[in-house]
């Protein structure tokens, strides 16, 4: 296609449309090839790239929308569409190029169409020249009316505003198209409110008038209506407003009564409650900050009144104590107010805003009223009073009745103190400040009937007593003293400084004197004036081994009236020293520089030692006991053992061996005969023992028991039937079942026995020297 052609045809079409619309022609009937120049192009081919048509049509269906004209118009060619709406919306005459609209179109839908036009041979379908692109354009036409996005708004503005104050801002829109004049223009107007509101013609809806009430109106409603500039208008041209108010303080609260009338009992507690007022106030919650005064009457400082946050109600609470007999009726003027209120809007104060308060006392029977909160009274010490103070309760009821005293007893404290009827006090016992300076007491006040007992209404008072004091207490020494001295001490050594105290209160200007109470001692004291005093050495070295300790009474005297005198006795231990004069040893003490460690380490040695001989012997005893619970002899003895079943007759344990075997043994033989038992008695049996009362026998004397033990030993000699002298007696195994156990001497020769052998004196006489013979006398008295 050649440059110039195309330019010089759209160039032609574009004239071609300002004269259809200078003459009122539509623009597509100037694509015919009728309405084409009449001169001759050669060589030329698309001509066109865009068609237009008005939408939303009248006339009969097709619309002819324009021609394609191509420079290869032959007889064996046609025109193809291709697109989108080809075919479906768009059709194109294959001979003669001509386009037309099957559809009815909608611009607001679709506002140009894009489609291919192809000229191709009628047998092959081949495309003679390249396919060129074109639209076609939907001419708008004003057919919608303006629409808004709600068909209903909620707004809000405050009461009282001015005339003029936007309150919502509408906005209707129109589908036309904009780019042509008056076919999107909305104008609006309201069609229902408009008494009180406006709107522009921008939609900004706003107030007409000033006294927009909320008390009176709080909601209105406005319907608003949008048409374009051709007086389009439709349903969804319309929507509706609700306006609200929104309140502001511009409203007085108002007493719902003029008089209010209380009555209270005269012991109600300040500060509590004792009635409500009421006011009524139109505005919001958030706005009702009523303010309650008293502006009328004597008695306004007696009573106070709270808004309650809450209800914005008043609370009427006593500042004071209501006393009926004094006062029985309380008058006043109230008066409510808004210190918030915004004076600009509202009305003239309303008179409604005052009351007036009545409060009606009512009488209650109270408890006795001490004329003081508490009492202090003082009482000397060591002294009783009949009168030490008195209290005193009134009851402030009208009837006046009698008043009781009484002492709580809280302590034994109280003990000391008593109280009339009259509300004296006095005290029994004297009292001692040393010992309690101050006396709190507890004092009951109850009033009587006319039979004189308490009637239950009490009331309590605290009275502090103060013990006075007086001089009854002599000086004595400030602390205990433990002083030393070296025994070789020289004249004039300070042993001590000593200071005094007294138990009644020192004055200030307290002067103690000191002296020694006996001048028969190897110390001197010197009174300093300065309430203390030096004990020197009076002549020099101590004889500690004849006086370890020195007790010198010292006097101490104060300036008291009357002066006192007391006696403290100071104990001065006379020590060893070292060469540097420091005491080492005193009273068996060891004091610093004496080296002690070698001291303790003997003695942990020796307590070492004894520990480990008592663990001993306590095991030694313990395996014993434990060895005769199992009935064994005494340990690896290997000799023949002999029961003795004659001592202790009617034992248990009497099976023994045979002594005879053992000397058939030793003598090669059989067993001897049995020698015949002596029936006489023997010189041992013929022995009485003497009484302990009589001395025992001179040096070189045999007594009796000599006698016996001389006799003994020769039967024992001459005995040529008894056990070799290699040979253990032994009698361990006696008495093993018995309570007594064994009674040989082997086991119980010493004397770490624990077994007491005393009740051998309960046996009998049988038993009577076996008895004597483990008796725990002394061995001198054995002897006897």
């Amino acid at each position: 296609m050649h440059l110039p052609l195309i330019v010089l045809a759209t160039v032609g079409t574009c004239l071609g449309l300002l004269m259809a619309a200078a003459t009122g022609t539509h623009p597509a009937q100037l694509d015919t090839p009728s309405r084409l120049p009449t001169h001759q192009r050669q060589k030329r081919h698309w001509i066109w790239n865009q068609m237009h048509i008005e939408e939303e049509k009248n006339t009969s269906l097709p619309h002819h929308v324009g021609k394609i004209i191509s420079s290869e118009n032959r007889k064996n060619t046609k025109y193809v569409l291709r697109g989108e709406a080809a075919d479906k919306i768009f059709r194109v005459n294959e001979v003669t190029g001509d386009v037309f609209a099957f559809e009815r179109l909608d611009r607001e839908k679709t506002s140009q169409y894009h489609l291919t036009a192809l000229i191709v041979d009628k047998n092959t379908n081949k495309e003679l020249e390249p396919p060129s692109n074109f639209l076609i354009k939907v001419y708008d036409v004003n057919d919608n009316w303006p629409v808004f996005t709600h068909q209903f708004f909620n707004a809000s503005v405050s009461e009282m505003s001015a005339a003029g104050t936007s309150v919502f801002q509408l906005t209707a829109v129109d589908a036309d198209d904009p780019t042509v004049a008056e076919h999107t223009t909305v104008m609006y107007h309201i069609v229902k409110g408009d008494e009180y509101f406006g709107i522009s013609n921008s939609g900004l809806v706003f107030t007409k008038v000033n006294n927009l009430d909320r008390e009176t109106q709080a909601k209105y409603e406005i319907v608003v209506e949008a048409q374009d500039a051709q007086g389009l208008r439709g349903d969804s041209g319309t929507t509706t407003v609700l306006i609200t108010l929104e309140d502001i303080n511009d409203n007085f609260p108002i007493f719902t009564q003029t008089n209010y009338v209380f009555t209270v009992p005269e012991d109600i507690r300040v500060g509590s409650p004792l009635g409500s007022l009421f006011v009524e106030d139109p505005d919001e919650p958030q706005h009702r900050m009523t303010k309650y005064s008293i502006v009328q009457g004597e008695f306004r400082d007696t009573f106070t009144i709270q808004t309650d946050p809450a209800h914005n109600e008043g609370i009427i609470k006593p500042t004071k104590p209501l006393d009926y007999e004094r006062i029985q009726q309380y008058s006043f003027t109230i008066e409510a107010t808004d210190p918030t209120i915004n004076l600009r809007y509202s009305s003239s104060v309303s008179a409604k805003n005052k009351a007036r308060v009545t409060i009606h006392v009512t009488d209650v029977d109270e408890p006795p009223v001490f004329q003081k909160p508490f009492y202090h009274f003082q009482l000397q010490e060591n002294l009783k009073k009949p009168l030490i103070g008195s209290v005193l309760a009134v009851d402030p009821d009208a009837a006046r009745r009698s008043i009781g005293y009484f002492i709580r007893r809280t302590s034994d404290k109280g003990q000391f103190f008593q109280i009339s009827k009259q509300g004296n006090i006095y005290n029994e016992k004297e009292v001692d400040r040393e010992v309690t300076p101050w006396y709190n007491l507890t004092v009951e006040a109850k009033e009587l009937d006319s039979r004189g007992n308490p009637t239950g209404k009490e009331s309590i008072v605290q009275v502090h007593i103060e013990v006075l004091d007086v001089n009854d207490n002599p000086p004595k020494f400030a602390k205990p003293y433990e002083p030393t001295v070296c025994e070789n001490a020289e004249q004039g050594t300070l042993v001590v400084q000593i200071l005094a105290t007294d138990a009644d209160i020192t004055p200030k200007n307290v002067k103690f004197k000191f002296s020694l109470n006996t001048q028969d001692s190897n110390f001197t004291l010197t009174d300093n004036h300065d309430n203390t005093a030096n004990i020197t050495v009076k002549y020099g070295q101590f004889d500690r081994e004849h006086t370890k300790v020195h007790h010198l009474p010292v006097l101490i005297s104060d300036n008291g009236r009357p002066s006192l005198t007391g006696t403290s006795t100071l104990t001065v231990t006379v020590c060893k020293c070292n060469e540097h004069g420091e005491a080492t040893f005193c009273n068996g003490k060891l004091y610093q520089g004496y080296n002690i460690i070698p001291v303790l380490v003997a003695i942990f040695l020796c307590i070492l030692t004894i520990t480990v001989i008592m663990v001993l012997l306590f095991l030694r005893r313990r395996l014993r006991k434990q060895d005769r619970a199992h009935g064994k002899s005494v340990p690896e003895i290997h000799e023949q053992l002999v029961s003795y079943d004659e001592e202790g007759g009617g034992e248990m344990d009497t099976t023994s061996y045979d002594v005879s075997v053992l000397n058939s043994v030793r003598h090669g033989g059989t067993k001897p005969p049995r020698a015949t038992r002596d029936v006489r008695p023997s010189v041992y049996a013929k022995v009485q023992k003497p009484p302990r009362h009589l001395p025992p026998p001179k040096p070189g004397e045999l007594g009796d028991m000599a006698a016996v033990i001389e006799e003994k030993k020769d039967e024992a000699d001459q005995d040529s039937s008894g056990l070799p002298y290699d040979t253990l007696h032994l009698f361990d195994y006696e008495g093993s079942e018995s309570i007594a156990e064994s009674l040989s001497s082997l086991g119980t020769g010493s004397s770490d026995s624990d077994i007491d052998y005393d009740f051998l004196n309960d046996w009998g006489p049988r038993f009577k020297m076996l008895a004597e013979l483990y008796s725990t006398d002394s061995p001198e008295e054995l002897l006897y």
